[in-house]
């Protein structure tokens, strides 16, 4: 369960990667106004996507901690059955934890 779980963290950092890499070869820096670096650079959450459907709030807390201060967690889940719908949103008391 733990290294699915780790996988899919990795998998979200990966892809940040990717996308971070697409945006440099096409020229374009953080700075700029159509780098989704420069729309989201004051925001503390962060998209947390490809839960494994069983994963908590907790586990979540647990695994990104690391990278600082968790101080909001949202869970998505199904309005009728209450399950997760496999991804969240995290912010951190500080901006700066949001850079991977």
């Amino acid at each position: 369960f733990f290294f699915r779980f780790v996988s899919c963290i990795m998998n979200v950092v990966k892809e940040i990667d990717r996308i971070n890499k697409k945006e440099l070869a096409l020229g374009v820096d953080g700075s700029e106004e159509h780098s989704w670096h420069h729309e989201y650079r004051n925001s503390a959450y962060i998209f947390i996507g490809g839960l494994p459907f069983n994963v908590t709030e907790g586990d979540v807390l647990v695994a990104f901690s690391q990278y600082g201060e968790p101080v909001d967690i949202n869970m998505v889940r199904d309005k009728e059955t209450k399950k997760s719908k496999g991804f969240c949103f995290l912010a951190y008391e500080d901006q700066r934890s949001t850079i991977l």
